[in-house]
């Protein structure tokens, strides 16, 4: 693997490790709801990412492609369904 996919891998994952501590963080200061659902989506976003750097730059031989599919379709599934319990309930 090229060092410039490594590093688009590694600054992805960075990026939305970020994210999701920034909301994290945000959370906590303010107790929004819809924040702590954006922040489950990015660590589990963050997690996809984690997974495809181990997949594809550490452990080539083991294929992650369904943990990283599950990470995804869960991290876009709990944003979903914070923003369907917020409408709800407004």
């Amino acid at each position: 693997m090229s060092g410039a996919k490594a590093a688009i891998y590694l600054l992805c994952l960075l990026a939305s490790a970020g994210c999701a501590a920034l909301l994290v963080r945000s959370y906590l200061q303010t107790g929004g709801k819809l924040l702590l659902w954006s922040a489950g989506c990015f660590v589990l976003l963050a997690l996809n990412n984690l997974l495809v750097v181990i997949d594809l730059l550490v452990i080539e031989s083991i294929d992650f492609l369904v943990y990283r599919r599950l990470t995804s379709i869960a991290g876009i599934s709990v944003l979903l369904f914070g923003f369907i319990w917020e409408a709800e309930e407004r």
